[in-house]
């Protein structure tokens, strides 16, 4: 038999419709009813208080009491003077003093005879055990009627529900690969058609229960290989990745922590602001924000500039305060880097990839517009927005300049300390551009690691190890690629004279010392990777070097294709670094030759031999 949801458990129960019938009918006879009953001065449904033996009704304004004795049977009946019994239980109750004519929800008088509604049985039976019952306002019987309508017809949704939710629970307990063929069919359903996103939603979830427990719910005869490539293929078609990138995340990734990324991916990261505390502080331009419209918070304990912004009645980029140069739109992931450098006042500081200048801004404001910073980036359209930020931010001790990066330590060197926000995949703010998700494959990201090696190199050759305040160097991306951080750094690391050291930020997730058949070295624990699932920020990787010599190890001749092997990357050292000059020349030389005529190339040789005495 269908019934009711339970009741909340509250001092006061409402009536059921058995109910005020009861009690309609008690009022009209409650002359001769039980006296005795003490009044409840200003309390029940609102009336007067009017003394004991006053009305007759007011015997109902007690508190209800219920006896409860051995119970017999389920027949609800009326005793004579108006009780209701129900099997063996015995209700006591006092209802409202009002002298208003009674009627019943719908204006019909009491005396009218209405039939119970099986689900009101059914609740009356599922319910003996109320043990007191009190009248409310008409208003809140409607609510009560209209709730019971809902639910039943709600009920009625489920039963005709239940078979298919049935089914599914099975079809999820039971969980079976497909066979090729019914794979080749969906295939080829794909192409006319967009595919089911709830079945394979479903797949997934009972895949991910059988990878869980693999021993005890896989199916026999199949391995773990195949319900791994199910499972990509399924997340690839769901949340629409490149094969390729998603086999990347799922050996970064746990399976249940690789869903968790994947769905933090599709959601937008809060809007943050830095605020310049060159111009202003952050508790006036959060007032003044707040003035103005703007649902904001303070970012969290470890930032002080920081504002995360809710919602606004104004856009953000276009306040006053933000054209004053009050504040930065800056993402929370962006403000790390600048807290792990760290630079000091009267510093010499280079950002060698410093578009579009609100890292480059953070630092001057940490410096308090002192000492150098040089602002480089190899953009010249991206330097526009560089020099209007710093401009409206007020920064005046920077210099702006438009270098390959890699030529770095020929333009200018010597500085206290480097930042080196590489150019990277982006697979870390998919958030903000999903086109990262099909248009990335191997070779992109081998590109990227071949250049941030070449900028790495020239970043710590461009530090001076003497200073006596810095000789640090701080290398971030915006990836959560292991060949485009933790490679890179292990690559630094036997390269150069230098050493990783804390980068000061108390969370955050340690960077890999070892991933698959890779292994780094042990420091590389005091790197830290920041993911949108578990940071609510960009995805982020951060690690801080201390350069201890300006000297270049050379590496020796017997020991160089050893090292190169232990380099971690795909490409080898050999290939990334370029020829020597030398080389290039002496073979476009020998090209030359073979293509000219012989007696051109005798009388060539004879010159060249004429010379050769001169020169000695």
């Amino acid at each position: 038999a269908a019934c009711l949801p339970a009741e909340p458990e509250t001092g006061r129960k409402k009536l059921s419709s058995h109910g005020r019938k009861g009690a309609a009918k008690r009022r009209l006879g409650a002359a001769g009813g039980p006296a005795g009953r003490r009044p409840l001065g200003g309390e029940g449904g609102g009336g007067q208080q009017e003394p004991a033996g006053h009305d007759g009704n007011s015997k109902w304004l007690a508190p209800a009491k219920a006896k409860k004795t051995q119970p017999k049977g389920n027949h609800v009946e009326l005793s004579s003077d108006g009780e209701v019994e129900e099997g063996s239980w015995e209700m006591e109750e006092e209802e409202d003093g009002s002298s208003d004519e009674m009627v019943d929800d719908y204006g019909a008088s009491s005396s009218e005879e209405e039939e119970l509604l099986p689900i009101e049985k059914a609740a009356l039976k599922q319910k003996p055990d109320r043990e007191g019952l009190s009248e409310e306002d008409s208003e809140d019987e409607e609510e009560e009627e209209e709730a019971e309508e809902a639910s039943k017809q709600k009920m009625g949704q489920k039963e005709e529900e239940g078979p298919d939710l049935q089914l599914n629970l099975d079809i999820d307990e039971q969980f079976k690969l497909p066979t090729n063929e019914e794979i080749e069919k969906e295939d080829i359903l794909f192409i006319s058609e967009p595919p089911d996103l709830h079945v394979i939603h479903q797949r997934i979830q009972g895949n991910m229960e059988v990878l869980q427990d693999f021993g005890v719910k896989r199916e026999e005869g199949r391995s773990r290989q195949e319900y791994l490539a199910l499972l990509r293929r399924d997340m690839a078609a769901y949340y629409s990745y490149s094969d390729f990138l998603l086999a990347k995340l799922m050996d970064i990734f746990p399976l249940p922590e690789l869903v968790k990324f994947l769905e933090a991916n599709e959601v937008p990261r809060p809007i943050t602001i830095r605020t310049n505390t060159l111009k202003t502080r952050r508790r006036d331009l959060a007032q003044a924000l707040i003035n103005r419209g703007v649902n904001l918070d303070p970012l969290g304990k470890w930032s002080k500039t920081g504002l995360v912004i809710y919602d606004s009645t104004v856009p953000i980029g276009a306040t006053p305060e933000y054209l004053a140069g009050h504040y930065m739109l800056q993402g929370a992931s962006s403000l790390l880097p600048v807290m792990a450098l760290a630079p000091q006042e009267n510093e010499r500081i280079l950002d060698m990839c410093c578009a579009p200048g609100g890292k480059t801004s953070y630092i001057a404001q940490l410096m308090k517009n002192t000492g150098m910073i040089l602002a480089n980036d190899s953009s010249a359209e991206r330097l526009r927005s560089v020099v209007g930020n710093l401009h409206r931010l007020g920064v005046t001790n920077t210099v702006v300049s438009n270098c390959d990066g890699r030529q770095f330590p020929k333009v200018l060197g010597g500085f206290d300390r480097v930042l080196l926000d590489a150019p990277c995949s982006g697979t870390g703010v998919i958030s903000k551009d999903p086109a990262v998700k099909t248009n990335k494959d191997e070779m992109d990201i081998l590109r990227c690691a071949h250049l941030q090696k070449e900028l790495i190199l020239s970043a710590i050759d461009s530090v001076n190890a003497a200073s006596e305040t810095g000789g640090y160097i701080v290398y971030c991306t915006c990836s959560i690629m292991v060949e485009e951080n933790e490679w890179v750094v292990d690559y630094a690391l036997k390269k150069r004279n230098v050493r990783l050291v804390a980068t000061g930020l108390d969370f955050g997730k340690e960077g890999f010392t070892r991933f698959k058949d890779r292994r780094f070295h042990p420091s590389l624990k005091s790197t830290r990777r920041f993911y949108p699932h578990t940071h609510n920020m960009d995805g982020f990787f951060i690690a801080k070097f201390k350069k201890f010599s300006n000297a270049i190890p050379q590496a020796r001749k017997d020991e160089g294709p050893a090292v190169e092997a232990a380099a971690p990357s795909a490409v080898p050292d050999t290939v990334m670094e370029p020829l020597p000059k030398k080389k290039k020349l002496e073979g476009s030389k020998a090209e030359e030759e073979q293509k000219l005529p012989q007696p051109a190339l005798k009388k060539k040789r004879s010159l060249q031999a004429q010379r050769r005495p001169l020169k000695a």
